[in-house]
């Protein structure tokens, strides 16, 4: 049996209102892959914070033991010093530093105060042959894309002699195929003996990968599952507390007339005039009807999806936007959103939200019209509002005075949905509406996107997991390299199709 190298006893966290851990208890054994899973807000990051020093002892109660030791770590430095490393799901890269400055900073390679550049370059090389990153180190990070950067982050934990590696949702924001390269590479720590703590809400790549899985619910550990255990439905079941048959809440489509529709939409890069990254889209949206956009990273959904909504991104953007048959000017945010035009961004933390305010200016601040009077902000009015969204969208909040930013996933993309849903639209474009959140929480988002279509409302979803197009979609548009290949009713349409369209270009318009 492998040598058991992390204990975690007793582990209680609490914050003001809440209790987030409640004798939690967690074993990994050496070399192994060990998945934490569980809703948002069981408390899977905090426990992390706990262990990598960024929540310091005496913060919380219970004891940590690390390869035999007794471990009271008062920061990130000191977890780092015996070999622990978390990955954030945001990662903390430099933008304008190069690959091997950022590898390590706060490590920095010097003598006598001075930097060794030969030293930093050639290790960094080696460490970036670890990983399988081809790239040469003076690269700068603006250069590479997401799934580059995740394995930056990963040589940088290499550099620091790492002996347990945590990832907090590591693959949220890559494609399948960066995934699964990413997924592999713990396998290969695997077999040299580094151990694993992998958070993740994609249970097909847990059940992958995990040796072990770990699942927490409302801040208490559930049970420990052995690979040969390890099933969706058992996993499922454990984090909701409930069996989940149906993974999207049933619909009976009452489709109207066209609600909402594009036409010839093109769009250039915003810094190379000469790029065409939109070429051509017609698309339309009818009342009541759910309408889903696939693609592969890259093929022009985002950037579609943003430039009609104000014209966010972009230049030399052209084509008509129609709203109940009506031409609409959405040259401006404020001009789409006055149309009845809204637009939940998939970056809810650096576009959707203010992070450091409450809850309550969230989510009247698309509309404080709504909650003036002769531009005056009235605060008992803006409550009630909140207070009512809060309600209706089921955020699990202390109050709607709780900062936005200590929520949980799931809890803020349900703060994004109620600020648009509060401009009181006749048409809603939801870009990656359930990334990075739960499957309990993802069902939630389901009900709340058909009662929109039930109430008469245009909905487009754009988003990466075909799975849950098909499941809540009833006319799927298929994109690739700025361009609409393909249209299939959801009743026709299967993973197979929409990957035959992407790759061959098959339009076939839906009847």
């Amino acid at each position: 049996m492998e040598k058991t190298i992390l204990e975690m006893r007793g582990i209680t966290k609490t914050f003001p209102g809440v209790k987030a851990l409640q004798d939690v208890t967690l074993e990994v054994r050496e070399g192994e892959i060990h998945a934490i899973v569980g809703e948002n807000g069981a408390g899977k990051s905090t426990l992390m914070k706990v262990l990598s020093g960024v929540y310091p002892h005496g913060t919380y109660s219970g004891d940590i033991h690390f390869l035999g030791q007794e471990c009271r770590f008062s920061g990130i430095h000191d977890s780092e010093k015996v070999g622990i490393v978390i990955i954030h799901q945001e990662l903390a890269l430099v933008p304008l530093l190069s690959i091997a400055e950022n590898i390590f900073l706060g490590n920095e390679q010097a003598h006598y105060g001075v930097i060794d550049w030969n030293v930093v370059r050639s290790r960094a090389a080696r460490l970036l042959e670890r990983v399988g990153l081809r790239e040469h180190p003076d690269t700068l990070i603006t250069n590479i894309g997401v799934g580059k950067q995740q394995l930056v982050e990963i040589a940088k934990a290499l550099s620091k002699e790492v002996k347990l590696l945590i990832l907090d949702e590591p693959t949220a924001s890559l494609s399948e195929k960066d995934s699964d390269a990413l997924l592999s590479l713990l396998v290969d720590f695997k077999q040299k003996g580094i151990a694993s703590i992998l958070i993740s809400h994609k249970l097909n790549e847990v059940g992958k990968v995990a040796d072990r899985i770990t699942v927490l619910r409302d801040g208490k550990t559930i049970e420990t599952l052995d690979a040969q255990d390890i099933s969706e439905a058992r996993i499922i079941t454990s984090m909701v507390g409930r069996s989940l048959d149906d993974r999207f809440p049933a619909r009976t489509p009452d489709i109207g007339e066209t609600i909402f529709e594009v036409k010839d939409w093109v769009v250039h890069h915003p810094q190379h005039a000469d790029r065409r990254i939109v070429k051509g889209v017609n698309l339309s949206v009818r009342k009541g009807e759910v309408v889903g956009i696939a693609g592969l990273m890259g093929a022009g959904r985002t950037e579609f999806a943003m430039s009609v909504f104000g014209k966010s991104y972009g230049q030399g953007i052209s084509g008509e936007v129609f709203l109940h048959g009506r031409k609409i000017d959405t040259s401006t945010v404020d001009r789409a959103v006055s149309h009845g035009i809204a637009y939940a961004t998939e970056d809810r933390k650096t576009f959707g939200l203010n992070l450091i305010d409450h809850i309550k200016h969230n989510i009247t601040i698309a509309n404080l019209d709504a909650v003036s009077k002769a531009g005056v902000l009235d605060d008992m009015r803006e409550l009630n509002a909140a207070n009512d969204y809060r309600k209706r969208t089921n955020i699990r909040s202390s109050s709607v005075y709780q900062i936005t930013g200590n929520l949980s996933g799931g809890n803020q993309q349900k703060v994004v949905l109620s600020k648009w849903l509060f401009s009181a639209p006749d048409m809603l474009i939801l870009d990656e509406p359930t990334r990075g959140i739960d499957v309990g929480a993802k069902y939630e988002i389901y009900t709340i996107i058909n009662r929109l279509a039930d109430e008469g409302k245009g909905v487009l979803v754009i988003s990466s997991e075909m799975p849950e197009l098909l499941g809540i979609c009833d006319r799927i548009y298929v994109m690739n390299e700025g361009r609409v290949v393909g249209e299939l009713p959801a009743a026709e349409a299967s993973q197979e199709k929409i990957m035959r369209m992407i790759v061959h270009g098959e339009a076939r318009k839906a009847s």
